[in-house]
């Protein structure tokens, strides 16, 4: 039971490695207290008040999420290259790809704690995440909001204990030195066996 409590937390920890607390003074502790207990379904608000005065497009229930209609072309497949970018980097445990899919000055985590947690994950877990529903629902110039439905399947390496969650997620990202890169991450978990 133990491992499935550890292997249930660092799961939990993984999903929320690019949150952190709603106090803008706070370090990225990752501990338990910073996430909701399994098989219930939660917000996960880690930084929902969002700083930049913008608005988190999507709510948590129901189904319906409505696409941006004001995202040029060009700009919707840069913003749909680099959330592929950030899903691969992370899915070949490729620390130094995955952290240059993020933003140097995020405001929803520390750069530098997700450095520390990414490489834990990689050296504990197989981890492998995947999308649908990839839709960006929110844009400007300099930010946008990407929605999507995760699912990520966790196996700890020292004892095989497996783990699957799905959730939805909106990642943010701004703009910098021309290139979409990632600022925060707001959850919400579905379901976990």
């Amino acid at each position: 039971m133990k491992t499935i409590q550890s292997i249930t937390l660092a799961a939990l920890i993984l999903t929320l490695a690019a949150c952190n607390s709603n106090d803008d003074t706070a370090e990225n502790t990752n501990s338990a207290a910073d996430i909701a207990p399994t098989n219930t379904q939660t917000t996960t608000d880690h930084g929902a008040e969002n700083k930049s005065e913008t608005s988190i497009g999507f709510e948590m229930s129901g189904s319906n999420i409505e696409e941006a209609t004001n995202v040029p072309e060009k700009e919707k497949t840069a913003l749909i290259d680099s959330f592929t970018e950030y899903m691969e980097s992370f899915n070949a445990e490729d620390t130094e790809r995955y952290m240059k899919t993020i933003s140097k000055n995020p405001e929803g985590f520390n750069y530098e704690a997700e450095k520390v947690k990414i490489e834990e994950t990689f050296k504990d877990f197989n981890t492998i995440r995947t999308a649908e529903d990839i839709t960006i629902i929110e844009y400007d110039k300099s930010q946008a909001q990407v929605f999507s439905t995760i699912h990520t399947s966790f196996e700890q390496m020292d004892t095989g204990a497996k783990l699957d969650q799905k959730g939805r997620q909106v990642t943010v990202f701004v703009k910098e030195d021309g290139k979409w890169l990632v600022s925060s991450v707001y959850y919400i978990g579905e379901t976990t066996k």
